[in-house]
């Protein structure tokens, strides 16, 4: 159907050059004044109780420039004289415009449609067949429907014996891995290649199962290395092969290289058992300091265990200190709050806990669980994703260059204390999901595994396979039965005893290649994918570690941060696939920054549409228009490419815009609705790009001397540029504010209408004349003015279903 929307005007986005001082003052950036409007299509009791609940009154008058973005809802006629008047529950404040109902089943049935290569598979992908998967679905009923009636005492109890639940799971064993063929047929051209890899997958699940009781035993290594406490005692064990000779010291023996020398067995496994004292009490007290002393092909070396729960580094001091952490059973935390259900849609908060305080500070586990996570609920995202948790010595590589891989990040507390922050997470409905590092590992030998029994292997490839040249980092051997052990019980580990509900994957390019995507550019030809660049134990071991999350965890998310666009990346791995539930779309973001570098009359509606819709058929993305990597210091944000310097004096209410300004905050918010309308299964935001943070990040540090003499300057050891300045989003005098609310009602329409996941998807326009993009997604249809000159009156538009549309103008979330 062709629909004239009479009444309703799609503006322009002004380009700074265009604008003079009359336009200047029709378009101002005034919070009140947004850029998202919406068409509502009455098509039950529930969508027209809440056309009536978006009512709202606006004191303010138009605006000649008013809105770049516009969303209509198809449907029926349906009478709204009957619809409910109590107040809306999310989307609370909203201007009506009464010109936009129409009858679109009086018009004609012509529709410009630009071809059926725009169809979007309801999975994500192009092309016909196929079904839309509810990834919830076929899940067992969630905890959080078993509480109901339940006493405080009974949950507690419920949950903790979610551990036990788990051992009793089976992985399902392995399928045939043929599917991957059905789904794309090209893929037989490498069956070589893919076959392969599916046997060495089923041959290491076999070895498993015959050498160490299946994938649940194999994954539990927490219960067997390290340190474990029995009723007579504590056992500590140690995988350090190429060592002579080991010692356990510590606070507890007084440091004492004699006291508790270790035993070696032929697999390189060290042993030591210490008998409780005489009292009973434990021989190691908790909250002591501890290490491993060893006798090395390097020579002598104290070293934190690989497997320790806890690492500090004390005041003043360069080197952590492992910590036994054993806390009496009245100390440990207690999970009052089950999981939440796995959502349909995900929309992602991406978060750092270090520096998510206002004050230059390391902001602690308890400060964020009090202050931050309300503020994610309230901006209506549905999950939160943790950077930084696994201890890292360096503070500034953002928790990327791991060294204790099993112990929280002491700087913003004790695990107890994290526990604490996930289970509010749970209690406000947010599922927590961790950025895991397994793709490499701080090359630091004092505190993290590099040099760990002596050797440049051990956990590692020796040599130079060993190690990341840009990232300055250790590669681990993922062809290594122990680092694989390691690896998979670290998952476990994090889902398992602190509650987290999935991961983010980092690193998986560098990973899955042995060039690591270095100096690669993919173009989407397959045989970049599949040859002799391809890592196939890495590629085996992230398979492993997919089967072992989803069969003991099986509403635990995964999310692979991938940029060559590996094929079968996100298809489960009894089908063939790597097992992914999503994969990070990481070329958006690319994307968006090079079109920002162009003139806005050098942008392709063509390349827009193809950058948010280039992705696999079956394989579900998670999108995002920024995250971290654009707000780190030699980097920029979106807001900062758009506003630029102009952001530091000219975002008060009280005083007049700017060109600069107008058209940033219009773009700022358009190329985010967009990117999640268009984008992905998935949405992702970080912290304080949601109302367009004029700072960059930039963490404490000295200036740093490299080996070849040059200096590296530093900031003086400041925190003032690492931390989130949250009271800009909430300060109703600055244009912050009006941002912040926007990408509020952005993730509360997506709450309401699940337009991520819908089935119906079709774009319908991308007119490269008039710089106009029109999709379909669900029960919503998006118009997107991208032209930086021309409005538009009674425009016609395609649109699949015959009826009434009424069209809204987002104004303001209360919170």
């Amino acid at each position: 159907m062709v629909y004239s929307l009479s009444g309703v005007r799609f503006p322009t986005v002004p380009s700074p050059s265009s604008l003079n001082k009359s336009v200047r003052a029709s378009f101002n950036a005034d919070r009140k004044i947004d850029h998202l409007s919406f068409f509502l299509r009455n098509r039950s009791s529930s969508r027209k109780n809440l056309a009536s609940r978006l009512a709202y009154d606006s004191e303010s008058p138009s605006s000649t420039v008013a809105a770049s973005g516009k969303i209509l809802v198809p449907g029926s006629d349906v009478d709204d004289s009957s619809s409910s008047k109590e107040p809306s529950e999310v989307l609370q404040t909203v201007l009506e415009d009464p010109q936009a109902s129409i009858d679109a089943s009086k018009m004609g049935n012509e529709s410009e449609i630009e071809g059926e290569e725009n169809y979007i598979d309801p999975t994500g992908g192009y092309g016909e067949g196929g079904e839309a998967q509810d990834s919830a679905s076929s899940l067992p009923v969630h905890e959080d429907e078993k509480v109901k009636g339940l006493t405080d005492l009974e949950v507690e109890e419920m949950i903790s014996r979610e551990s036990e639940q788990v051992r009793k799971r089976t992985i399902p064993p392995p399928g045939n891995g043929q599917r991957i063929y059905e789904i794309d047929p090209l893929l037989r051209n490498f069956s070589g290649h893919l076959d392969y890899r599916y046997g060495q997958y089923r041959k290491l699940r076999d070895a498993i199962d015959k050498y160490e009781g299946g994938l649940e035993a194999f994954s539990r290594g927490y219960e067997k290395f390290g340190f474990t406490r029995s009723a007579t005692g504590i056992t500590y064990r140690e995988w350090a092969p190429g060592a002579k000779w080991a010692t356990l010291i510590g606070d507890f023996n007084n440091w004492n290289p004699n006291a508790d020398v270790m035993t070696q067995n032929e697999f390189g496994v060290w042993e030591i058992f210490l008998p409780n004292n005489a009292d009973g009490s434990p021989p190691i007290p908790h909250g002591s300091r501890v290490k491993v002393r060893m006798d090395t092909p390097s020579g002598l070396k104290d070293s934190i265990p690989a497997w320790i729960k806890f690492a500090v580094q004390a005041p003043g001091e360069i080197p952590y200190d492992g910590i036994y952490y054993d806390p009496p059973e009245v100390e440990k935390y207690v999970f009052k709050h089950p999981r939440p259900k796995r959502p349909k849609s995900l929309r992602i908060y991406e978060a750092h806990v270090g520096m998510s305080s206002t004050e230059p500070i390391i902001n602690t586990y308890a400060n964020f669980r009090d202050d931050v996570l309300p503020r994610i609920k309230r901006l209506g995202y549905n999950a939160v994703q943790i950077m930084a948790i696994q201890e890292h010595s360096y503070y500034a590589s953002f928790g990327y260059h791991v060294t204790n891989f099993f112990a929280p990040s002491s700087r913003c507390g004790t695990p107890d204390d994290l526990k604490s922050l996930i289970d509010k997470a749970h209690e406000l409905g947010l599922i927590v999901l961790m950025d895991i590092v397994h793709s490499h590992a701080s090359n630091n030998t004092l505190d993290g595994l590099n040099m760990f029994d002596g050797t440049d292997s051990c956990y590692f490839h020796s040599g130079s396979r060993g190690y990341h040249w840009m990232w300055d980092s250790r590669l681990f051997n993922y062809g290594h039965w122990e680092v694989i052990r390691y690896l998979l019980s670290n998952a476990r580990w994090w889902l398992d005893q602190y509650k987290f509900d999935g991961f983010r994957f980092d690193g998986v390019t560098s990973m899955m290649y042995t060039h690591h995507g270095l100096q690669v550019g993919f173009t989407g030809n397959y045989n970049e994918y599949f040859g002799y660049a391809t890592d196939v134990d890495a590629v085996v071991y992230l398979m492993l570690a997919n089967d072992l999350i989803h069969g003991l965890f099986p509403e635990a998310i995964t999310i692979g941060e991938d940029v060559s666009g590996m094929p079968t990346f996100c298809i489960p791995v009894q089908d063939g696939g790597v097992g992914f539930d999503y994969r990070l779309h990481m070329a958006i973001a690319d994307k968006w920054i090079e079109l920002l570098k162009k003139r806005d009359e050098d942008w392709r509606m063509g390349d827009v549409v193809h950058m948010l819709t280039n992705r696999r058929w079956l394989e579900k993305c998670v999108a995002y228009a920024e995250s971290h990597d654009q707000a780190l210091v030699g980097d920029k944000t979106i807001a900062f490419w758009l506003m630029d310097k102009d952001m530091y004096d000219f975002m008060a209410l009280d005083r007049p815009s700017t060109p600069l300004i107008d058209r940033g905050i219009a773009l700022h918010k358009m190329i985010r609705l967009i990117t999640m309308g268009l984008g992905g299964e998935g949405y992702l935001n970080f912290m304080g790009n949601e109302f367009g943070h004029p700072e960059w990040i930039d963490f404490p540090r000295f200036d740093n001397r490299l080996p070849d003499g040059k200096v590296v300057p530093g900031n003086n050891n400041s925190f003032d540029k690492c931390r989130r300045r949250f009271d800009l989003g909430d300060a109703d005098y600055l244009r912050y504010r009006g941002m912040q609310e926007f990408d509020q009602g952005m993730q509360h329409l997506e709450e309401i209408y699940g337009f991520m996941t819908s089935e119906h998807q079709y774009i319908s326009r991308k007119n490269e004349g008039d710089r106009v993009i029109v999709f379909e997604r669900g029960d919503l249809v998006f118009v997107f003015n991208f032209h930086w000159n021309n409005s538009y009156s009674d425009y016609q538009i395609g649109c699949l279903k015959p009826g009434k549309y009424k069209y809204f103008r987002l104004r303001r979330i209360l919170e």
